[in-house]
């Protein structure tokens, strides 16, 4: 299954909106992401996980029960063409495999899974492989949305029996019977919550086989033109990784796709990115596997990364974490 490298700027303008009250919110929760105020008034602008993570970063160490409250005005209207499809569905059963079927559209960080274990239904969320610092957080905006949707779908409370979750127990754990009102486990093997298997069967209120259809056939032909810019990207960051020791420059890496160097920068703009912030972000991502291993060299990493001096390394480590390279390795 396909999952979103690229997502929408829905996610960063809920977080701008939660802080609006604060004076020069909008900068401080933008910094160092790459989007401007005035990219929230484009028109299907896609950014890049990299970006959505970075604004999230600054969000959350301005609050910490945030992926609570964002899961919570996560509607089901949130996930767009598929949400309305999920909403004509005929049962809630329907609605879920639905959504799974699409987890591109989802824009979820997660492999998410709907399993029938006896009586109990289990909705997880597993497979997370990106800034481990923000991983509690996803999950809790993740589960937290997802209930939610459940809620609207069924136009009632989707009654749950249990809630487990991988991290431990926050200082904000009352902050979670809003959304999971039920026993909680903490330190648990998965992330996930249960509910009795006989609401799968639940027809929804607004079920209609003819917006359904018509639905559908929608969520394919956006599937279809979303993973191919998807792919498109992919490509891209394929060649730039393969060659990180000596990186090509623009117009090099545009031969390399095929295009003009004019082409290659619209397409990246219109995927909310652009060549250096790609290199960058592929830079980075390669130089902490690399301080990981001990028997690596700051020189030795530099030179690995196409960079000519080792202080030209530490600065730049410095400007993508905020700390040097030895700190990071500490």
């Amino acid at each position: 299954m396909l999952h979103a490298h690229l997502t929408t700027l829905h996610v960063v303008s809920l977080i701008l909106e939660l802080f609006a009250e604060r004076p020069d919110a909008a900068e401080a929760l933008l910094a160092g992401s790459g989007i401007q105020a005035g990219d929230l008034d484009g028109d299907d602008l896609r950014i890049t996980r990299t970006q959505e993570l970075q604004v999230c970063a600054n969000a959350l160490a301005l609050r910490s029960d945030l992926g609570l409250e964002l899961g919570r005005r996560l509607h089901v209207s949130s996930y767009g063409l598929l949400g309305y499809a999920a909403l004509s569905s005929a049962t809630l059963g329907d609605a879920w495999r639905l959504m799974l079927q699409y987890p591109a559209l989802l824009g979820t960080y997660f492999r998410l899974d709907l399993n029938v274990e006896g009586e109990l239904a289990w909705v997880s969320a597993a497979g997370y492989r990106h800034a481990p610092a923000l991983e509690q957080f996803n999950v809790e905006m993740c589960q937290a949305s997802l209930k939610l949707i459940c809620d609207e779908l069924l136009g009632q409370p989707l009654p749950l029996v249990a809630a487990q979750f991988r991290h431990g127990r926050p200082t904000y754990v009352e902050r979670y019977s809003a959304s999971f009102p039920c026993p909680l486990q903490f330190d648990a093997t998965r992330n996930a919550f249960a509910f009795p298997a006989e609401w799968l069967q639940r027809r929804l209120p607004l079920a209609d086989p003819v917006t359904h259809q018509d639905m559908l056939a929608r969520c394919r032909k956006q599937n279809a033109e979303f993973t191919t810019r998807q792919a498109w990207l992919q490509r891209v960051r394929e060649e730039l990784t393969s060659q990180l020791a000596a990186p090509p420059g623009l117009e090099q890496l545009a031969q390399q796709m095929h295009c003009s160097p004019r082409t290659l920068r619209r397409r990246l703009r219109e995927l909310g990115t652009h060549y250096q912030e790609l290199l960058d972000e592929l830079r980075f991502e390669r130089a902490k596997a690399l301080l990981a291993q001990e028997d690596w060299p700051i020189c030795r990493i530099a030179e690995a990364l196409g960079f000519s001096e080792s202080a030209s390394f530490r600065h730049a480590f410095q400007r993508w974490s905020g700390v040097a390279p030895s700190r990071f390795r500490a």
